[in-house]
């Protein structure tokens, strides 16, 4: 496998909080790579800065080998990367269906067109049935249950075929009913071809899931290999256990 990004040598600060501070890493086309860490170790600064939310100070994302300049939201989608967030950024006034299709990248004028086209309706009834949310589809977003909207969130971020998924905290909040159908879907995307960056505090799930593991410490990686072997290193097991 072949780096898809690459995070190099970024820090980022706020006010006198390093953040990020010299970070890098890779993941690998086809990978589901785990982002883990203490708390304050750097992973969401480490998200917002690869998709653009937030601008580093120094050092450079890279995708597909090719340097990324002044990252923005649109334009990494537009480039094939998509990413959930820890809260669900669902519209609850929409129904399910149009939380699909509006995730369409799309002309501005087409935002105000009375109805998708009807391919595009078609493939988001395809992902509310994969996600199992086809019986919600005409009904508004605001009744499902927490984990329900992170599905519909997840099969939101799919609508464009993202090549590269970001999924901040997937399982946080969601019983474990959840948290098997939430993996199933990460197993059954990547088996597809979909690479998957996740942060996510649930180790079991981490180690379950993830072909590699980077870990983060005072913004930069401390650890980067498979599940097996981070979990016995001992500069892991500091970071979590020690002052």
């Amino acid at each position: 496998m072949s780096a898809l990004l690459s995070v190099q040598v970024a820090s980022k600060s706020f006010g006198g909080i390093r953040a990020l501070d010299g970070c890098s890493f890779d993941v690998q086309e086809g990978s589901v790579t785990g982002l883990i860490g203490p708390n304050g170790s750097g992973k969401t600064t480490a998200f917002n800065v690869i998709t653009g939310y937030e601008r580093a100070d120094s050092g450079r994302v890279v995708l597909r080998g090719r340097p990324v300049t002044r990252p923005d939201p649109c334009r990494m989608y537009r480039l094939g990367l998509a990413r959930t967030f820890q809260q669900s950024r669902i519209l609850p006034g929409l129904t399910a269906l149009e939380n699909i299709v509006v995730a369409r990248s799309q002309p501005w004028y087409r935002l105000f067109a009375q109805r998708a086209p009807a391919g595009e309706t078609q493939r988001a009834f395809e992902l509310l049935a994969e996600f199992n949310l086809v019986d919600y589809a005409n009904r508004p977003a605001g009744v499902l249950s927490y984990g329900q909207r992170k599905l519909l969130e997840f099969a939101a971020v799919l609508m464009d075929q993202p090549s590269l998924v970001l999924l901040d905290e997937p399982t946080a909040g969601i019983n474990p009913v959840m948290k098997e159908a939430m993996e199933a879907h990460v197993r059954s995307r990547n088996e597809k071809g979909v690479t998957f960056l996740i942060v996510e505090h649930e180790m079991q799930f981490v180690m379950r899931l993830c072909d590699q593991i980077v870990v983060l410490d005072r913004g930069r990686p401390i650890a980067c290999d498979t599940p097996e072997a981070v979990q016995d290193d001992p500069r892991v097991l500091d970071a979590y256990l020690g002052d």
